[in-house]
């Protein structure tokens, strides 16, 4: 058993290490993205897509290392500045900040509950799939027919639940089978995506506040 637990804590400090190197390389990433020509930053979004593609093919045969996954994450944070400068630019940079904090918060709390917790989270796989595929077909929607205040806020609250339960998950999933040494980059990147999906809904949650007053 303490066997276990020193294996179980190496394992978690590897990934939250990980982590805190990708959100590193994602703010060097945003940084950077304010001296990239926005053109050039719409073809990052492709590439982008395509790194995200190469990674899930590799993680099944466990050959994506920390390296390409640092990679990732620092495109991404280019990808991210031309979101985060328009919320920016309508509710202003304290609350970008606060809903940052409020994303990290609810990433941790979730986290915890999953490491901490006895119960088992990995139900909530079929689940989750499904409420992404909604996610996801309600975006595409969008595009053709824009939301209105309501059908807006039922697609904010649904991705801030979706990606909170992935997170919780994810940990719970990593906590209670572990995982093999040449899959917590993957566990990173997925741990990456949870925060940053969920930072954007949050996000979108207070520009739609804002926009009522």
């Amino acid at each position: 058993m303490q066997s276990y637990t020193i294996a179980r804590n190496a394992l978690m400090s590897r990934v939250f290490f990980g982590l805190f190197l990708s959100l590193l390389t994602a703010s060097i990433g945003l940084a950077a993205g304010q001296y990239v020509p926005p053109v050039w930053l719409r073809m990052l979004v492709f590439v982008e897509l395509a790194m995200m593609v190469v990674a899930m093919f590799l993680q099944r045969s466990r050959r994506i290392g920390m390296p390409f996954v640092l990679a990732f994450t620092f495109v991404s944070g280019m990808t991210l500045y031309p979101v985060i400068s328009y919320y920016i630019s309508i509710i202003g940079a304290a609350l970008v900040l606060e809903a940052a904090a409020i994303s990290g918060a609810a990433f941790l709390i979730a986290a915890i509950v999953a490491s901490r917790s006895w119960f088992d989270f990995t139900f909530l796989s079929g689940f989750l799939f499904i409420g992404l595929l909604a996610l996801v077909l309600m975006g595409v929607v969008s595009f053709f027919v824009p939301f209105g205040s309501t059908a807006s806020l039922v697609y904010t609250l649904l991705g801030i639940a979706i990606f909170i339960g992935y997170v919780l998950f994810d940990v719970n999933r990593l906590v209670h089978y572990g995982v093999s040494e040449q899959m917590v980059p993957w566990v990173v990147l997925s741990l990456y995506l949870d925060l940053i999906n969920l930072f954007l809904f949050v996000l979108r949650l207070v520009g739609l506040n804002v926009s009522r007053r």
